[in-house]
């Protein structure tokens, strides 16, 4: 009996990880998982011991980072990204003979990387150099936004984002939430997402952005849903099965 393609998984969050690998399991129950790498070290090794039919590749790995391994990767196995990055970076990879799969994934979604992988297993691997290039152009650091004009009455407020609490969709608005204060601005939420350091602000709802530095710790309701305690304000801030992964390890 012929045995199923080779495939290696490279993800430094062990929960992601194992969600990849159960998924996948699955979905394709012939794939042979050789390996998994929680860096880039580790995917670079598993790349040369096991020579892989298939990669999925976490991007933003320890150690050498995604786009290194991706590059001994290119013209030698498919690759399919793993991915947080934001819209402006998927772009690229629409650009690219490759696939991606954003984090937190769907069952869905990574059901049609797989479908599309087990449709070119056999053919050649793409070559990644146009793509990798893309992809670091865009992934140069960028500019992010430092301060946040408000109106509160009939001032306007000049607030730092070091200041913010927590951005909440408020229907037309969007809440801009201090230690101190509340106020209002004509801006979505999906626009301060692409606005903001991804590094710094969290989105846990659909409609929440929250500042890491004000995050105090989690808690659980009655009904067993995360909820983000704060330092300095009261409320607690409900975190959706999507985003949950966030606090896996707190």
């Amino acid at each position: 009996m012929k045995q199923g393609p080779r495939a290696v998984i490279a993800e430094d969050e062990p929960v992601l990880l194992a969600e990849l690998r159960d998924t996948l399991h699955k979905l394709w129950p012939e794939l042979v998982i050789v390996a998994e790498a929680a860096d880039g070290i580790e995917a670079l090794h598993a790349l040369e011991t096991h020579a892989p039919q298939v990669l999925f590749l976490d991007i933003q790995m320890p150690g050498i980072s995604g786009l290194e391994v991706a590059r001994n990767a290119s013209r030698q196995c498919h690759v399919a990204f793993v991915t947080a990055y934001d819209q402006y970076a998927v772009a690229a990879f629409e650009e690219g003979a490759v696939d991606y799969v954003m984090k937190p994934f769907s069952a869905a979604r990574l059901a049609t990387t797989v479908s599309r992988l087990k449709a070119k297993v056999e053919s050649a691997p793409a070559d990644l150099d146009g793509i990798l290039k893309l992809l670091a152009d865009r992934s140069a650091p960028r500019d992010f936004v430092r301060w946040i004009t408000a109106s509160q009455g009939d001032d306007l407020r000049l607030i730092t984002v070091d200041e913010i609490c927590y951005f909440q969709a408020d229907n037309k608005y969007t809440l801009v939430v201090t230690a101190q204060q509340e106020s209002l601005i004509r801006r979505p939420i999906k626009e301060l997402i692409e606005e903001l350091d991804p590094a710094m602000f969290w989105q846990i709802h659909r409609g929440t952005l929250v500042n890491v530095n004000a995050i105090a710790g989690v808690s659980r309701d009655i009904g067993g849903h995360l909820r983000v305690k704060l330092k300095t304000r009261k409320e607690t801030l409900p975190v959706s099965d999507p985003y949950v992964h966030r606090f896996k390890q707190m």
